[in-house]
């Protein structure tokens, strides 16, 4: 890494070829719409965020995401809006079907 540079790797899409693949190239302005897709080792989307050029994407956010899949992966957990790592999990299963909202309140993911 350069400093001052992403600790990842980083490409242009001048042809908008990989755009054209993910459904975020604008074919009359000849450009990518920005994307950022989240993908897993298995090639898999997790997550995916596409906004026009005038909104810019949260850092924080991708990398919160990030934490979230990592840790549902090698824990089998879930995590719920806004969960941050430390911060409490759910146990999926039938018993949670539509009852999330009566064990975990937003505000456990600030605490």
């Amino acid at each position: 890494m350069v400093a001052g540079g992403v600790p990842f790797p980083m490409l242009s899409d001048a042809g908008g070829r990989i755009g054209q693949v993910y459904g975020v190239y604008e074919e009359a302005a000849g450009v990518d719409i920005r994307g950022r897709f989240i993908i897993d080792p298995d090639g898999a989307i997790r997550a995916m965020e596409v906004l026009t050029a005038e909104v810019g994407r949260n850092v924080s956010e991708l990398l919160r995401q990030i934490k979230a899949f990592q840790h549902v992966v090698a824990t089998g957990e879930v995590t719920p809006s806004g969960w941050q790592p430390g911060k409490p999990t759910l146990t999926p299963g039938p018993d949670l079907v539509g009852k999330v909202w009566t064990v975990w309140k937003p505000e456990m993911a600030y605490e």
